[in-house]
Order: C-alpha cells, then structure tokens, then sequence
C-alpha cells in the first residue's frame, strides 16, 4: 500500500486552546473569507457551519440545500478535530497545543497516493491567514460574516503571480491568502489554482493569467481605489517603483493615477471619514 502524501500548515493565536478549538469550529463562518472563488458554489453560499460532534458535517449551505464537504470523525475540544472529505480523498487533522503565547493550531492533509484532492486539502492553505485575522480581533468584531460588494474586478496579466506580489506591495491590496512565491506562468500542480485574489476593502480584484497580449495604447478601464490617507499612499506607490501618471489633483474629490508594473493605470481617491477601515 503507498503512503499518504502530507501537506502541513500552522498559526499561532494569543488564546487557550479551547478559545481556538470554538473559534475554529463553532465560528467557521465568521473566518472563513467570503469571495468568488473561496467556495464550491460562491454564487448560492449562505453560511459555512461545522456541525460538533463524530458524525457531525461540515457544510456549505445554500438556500434550501447544502453541500456537505466532510464528515466529522474525531471531536475532542480543546485538543482536536479531524476529518474525511466528502468530495475527494483528503483527510484532515487539526490539533490545538498550548504554548506560552497562546495556541499553535496545527492542520494536517492527508491524501493516499491513489486518492485525488479536489480542494479537501485547501484547509490547510487558508487557515493560518484567516483563522488568525479572525482571532485577532473577534473580542471587538461583529459577530457576522464580512460580505464582498456587489461589484468586483477581474485583471489579466502576463506574469500574474509578480502583478499580485506588487499590488500588494505597492498598492496596499490585501491578500486572503497566501501569494504563490514560484515563478510565472502559475500552474495548478504550483499554486492550486490559475488566478489569485485580491481585497481592496470589501472588493475583491481577481488576477488571472492574460488570454494573449495586451495593447495599453488605449486605456478602456481604469480601476478607482478609495484609501484612507492619499499622501502616504502615493508615497508607498512611488517608493515600491510605481510610475505616477499624473500626481494628486482636486477637481471635486482628491486623487492620483499610477501605473502598475505591467503599465495599466489605477486611480486612488481619499476615502470619506466613513469610508476609511
């Protein structure tokens, strides 16, 4: 018989192991990143919830229906939970080890060499990022799940793990999760997936990789950002490399534009007092 092949992930969190334990599951969606490519079926998703209990589902549940993506098959709080995808042929294992500091929640995938993985294993990839942003501040955040806006941005770039790397950096998105580190073009064996997502607030801009080549002679969009203070803003874009096309103006709201590294224009604009994070 072959050997499972692992994939492993940890985060640390500034509470006790139980704390962890009902944040991970009793909360599951109150941290799990609502987005268009964050589910099986994004478009009909109502809640991500972790029945308790061996036997218990774990279930992306629609209206009228659910999609149960795995069966609970060990429930021990505090300590740990596990479980069996009901979608491919990946198991997990989630531990919570008490430290000094707090909790390392330590997940574990596991897939037989026969098996396939489906995204059973994406757990482990999303976890440390999100169920660490949740634990940060759920003593002071509402208890509901964060919704995207109604209108969001895909982009095509040439090298889309370097555009994405470079939003970031100079732009200030936020990602979700984890930016693959490996060189373009992304591959599914590489990354998991052939696009990356993106935050802007509660929008969400998806990077894909460019159909064929792009002809910037004639700009017909132009993605407006509203941040918080303009003038660092544009400080961080010019210090990370960004060409600034045309510098702070005010023709009835304050803004600049800059191109990116593959040369597409962004217009940032100050925020309102009730716009601002």
């Amino acid at each position: 018989m072959s050997e499972p092949r692992t994939r492993e992930s940890t985060v640390q969190v500034s509470v006790d192991p139980q704390t962890a334990f009902t944040a991970f599951t009793d909360e599951l969606d109150l941290w799990w990143v609502r987005g268009p490519i964050n589910a099986y079926d994004s478009g009909r998703l109502v809640e991500m919830r972790c029945e308790p209990g061996v036997g218990g589902r774990i279930l992306e549940v629609y209206e009228g229906d659910a999609l149960e993506l795995a069966r609970i098959t060990a429930w021990e709080p505090g300590e740990r939970v596990a479980w069996k995808s009901s979608l491919d042929d990946v198991s997990i294992d989630v531990r919570f080890e008490p430290t000094a500091a707090g909790t390392l929640v330590r997940l574990e995938a596991s897939l037989a060499e026969s098996g396939e993985d489906r995204g059973g294993s994406s757990f482990v990839a999303v976890t440390p990022a999100w169920l660490g942003a949740w634990i940060r501040q759920r003593d002071t955040a509402p208890r509901q799940p964060r919704e995207l806006a109604r209108l969001g941005l895909t982009l095509g770039y040439a090298r889309p793990a370097a555009a994405a790397r470079w939003l970031v950096d100079a732009f200030g998105f936020e990602s979700p999760s984890a930016l693959p580190e490996g060189d373009d073009p992304l591959t599914d064996e590489e990354h998991g997936f052939p696009w990356i997502e993106l935050h802007a607030g509660n929008a969400s801009v998806v990077i894909e990789p460019l159909a064929g080549a792009a002809d910037l002679t004639q700009f017909t969009h132009v993605p407006w950002v509203f941040v918080d203070d303009l003038g660092d803003h544009l400080t961080r874009a010019r210090e990370q490399g960004a060409e600034i096309a045309q510098e702070i103006t005010q023709t009835g709201f304050t803004s600049y534009v800059a191109l990116d590294l593959e040369g597409r224009r962004w217009r940032f604009a100050q925020a309102r007092p009730t716009q601002r994070g």
